[in-house]
């Protein structure tokens, strides 16, 4: 099996029209793709997406947003409560990370729109992610995002080792 790279992230958010307009606004998303409710069984949904029988995917949006990876954006039906979602600490607990040309710019434009921006940015000024600026913000359903930006190599790539994929190079 050859391995290009990460298609999508996916991810079910609570309000899939807040979630997109969020990504939309804040983040110059592009919805490229929308599906409508999927009509399959609840046999269906137990075997092949390991939900209860009794859930239904109401629409399913996939999104772009720069150049990376898509974003595909599931509403569900039929999830009776609301649990939190994971800690990052938390085993299954996830964020998704966005390449920004300057994360200190863009974490007083996040602020000044109301996103709810954790302590930071945060420049990492020695070891292997030196040269990194990185932010934690949490979109309106708690879900987890990230911003970096890089001044050049990071402090790991002085070793000579493979270097990480990056949306600005696409290398």
């Amino acid at each position: 099996m050859k391995i290009f790279g990460i298609e999508h992230i996916g991810f079910t958010v609570p309000n899939l029209d807040e979630a997109v307009s969020f990504f939309e606004t804040i983040f110059g998303a592009v919805t490229v793709m929308t599906t409508g409710k999927i009509d399959v069984d609840g046999t269906f949904m137990r075997s092949r997406l390991g939900v209860p029988e009794h859930c239904r995917i109401e629409n399913i949006k996939v999104l772009r947003c720069g150049n990376g990876s898509n974003i595909e954006l599931f509403e569900y039906s039929g999830e009776g409560t609301e649990e939190a979602l994971k800690r990052n600490s938390q085993p299954g607990g996830f964020h998704v990370a966005f390449q920004v040309d300057d994360a200190v710019s863009a974490a007083e434009r996040l602020r000044e729109r109301g996103v709810d921006v954790l302590d930071g940015p945060t420049y990492v000024d020695a070891g292997a992610m030196k040269g990194l600026t990185w932010l934690y913000l949490r979109a309106p359903w708690g879900q987890f995002l990230e911003i970096v930006s890089t001044t050049g190599p990071l402090g790991y790539e002085a070793d000579g080792g493979p270097k990480l994929w990056s949306p600005v190079s696409g290398a």
